[in-house]
């Protein structure tokens, strides 16, 4: 079983909604969580989303994302899941 650790951040657009930026890979969870607040203070950028996810090599298969944190604005979505 290997865990994968990705922050996520979020635009504003024009419109006021919100739009996923590149995810950035980070080696572990606390990597992950400094580098989703850097995201959500960088000026361009409305929020950021800590994501950590289960892949088990052997069976293929992969596991929901499960959120460590969110940083400022994200999608209503990832806020509901907010473990």
């Amino acid at each position: 079983m290997e865990i994968y650790y990705a922050a996520l951040p979020f635009v504003r657009l024009e419109n006021g909604g919100l739009a996923p930026g590149e995810a950035v890979e980070c080696p572990h969870s606390s990597a992950v969580l400094r580098r989703a607040d850097a995201m959500y203070r960088n000026e361009a950028n409305a929020g950021a989303v800590a994501l950590a996810r289960i892949d088990s090599p052997g069976i293929g298969d992969f596991e929901e994302a499960m959120i460590l944190k969110t940083f400022g604005d994200v999608l209503e979505d990832f806020e509901c899941a907010r473990m």
